[in-house]
């Protein structure tokens, strides 16, 4: 059996449903372009480049002017990607909104990040991997740990927030593997809503998070063994690429 890596989005799919983790890991079927996707990976560049220039060049203006190029770079690499969009102007202004946003909930020239984009990955056995990549890790003078995310969509209605936390205590998680330190603060960036999602979390919920990703790794094993995959219907179905070819809407 090939090791099996899991993500916290790899997570989120096999337990939203099997068969979807199915189509999409084991059998890499095709899916149509998620434009959405696409707006959230153009804003993160741009923020990445941002945050790796000198603080006092960190500006609002700075992040608009560089957005052009970030999504040439992107158009160049993905034809399809390209055609999809229709109207630049709408989908530039778009991204433009985004990264305001961003900078209505912190000021970039604040902090002196750490570590951005960086990947983490944690061996628990010889077939399973946790990893992920993070958006930005800040660490203070004093040694506490600041792991932040940024999201362009809006954030969960309240009382849906642990789904949400669970992807930040997994990259706590993998930090506290690696160094032994608990991070101090979790923080999601809501860019689409502009709101923010704090949590200080406990060695508790980081091993919680670690028992979790292990069931669902043990769970795959078994789904992939037995080529067993059952769905699990809900309201994201309306938005899955592979509805038309689920078993849970094809039986008659």
């Amino acid at each position: 059996m090939d090791v099996i890596r899991l993500s916290p989005s790899r997570i989120s799919e096999y337990q939203q449903c099997p068969q979807l983790y199915n189509y999409r890991v084991i059998q890499k079927l095709p899916e149509p372009i998620s434009l959405d996707a696409a707006r959230g990976t153009l804003v993160h560049s741009v923020l990445e480049e941002l945050l790796a220039m000198p603080a006092s060049e960190r500006s609002l203006e700075t992040a608009v002017m560089r957005a052009p190029h970030h999504w040439q770079v992107q158009k160049d690499g993905d034809e399809l990607l390209a055609n999809a969009v229709s109207d630049e102007k709408e989908w530039l202004d778009r991204v433009n909104a985004l990264l305001a946003s961003y900078f209505q909930l912190e000021d970039p020239q604040s902090f002196q990040p750490t570590h951005i984009e960086e990947y983490l990955e944690l061996p628990e056995t010889d077939q399973l991997m946790l990893h992920g990549y993070v958006d930005r890790i800040d660490i203070a003078p004093t040694g506490e740990v600041r792991i932040v995310d940024y999201k362009t969509g809006k954030a969960p209605k309240a009382g849906y927030e642990e789904k949400a936390l669970f992807q930040l205590r997994f990259y706590g998680l993998l930090w506290y593997r690696k160094f032994g330190t608990v991070p101090k603060l979790l923080q999601l960036l809501y860019l689409g809503d502009g709101q923010v999602i704090k949590s200080n979390p406990t060695e508790k919920d980081l091993l919680n998070a670690e028992r979790k990703a292990l069931q669902t790794g043990s769970d795959i094993k078994v789904s992939i063994k037995e080529n067993y995959w059952p769905t699990q219907k809900s309201r994201l179905c309306d938005w899955c690429s592979f509805k038309n070819i689920c078993p849970a809407f094809t039986k008659q």
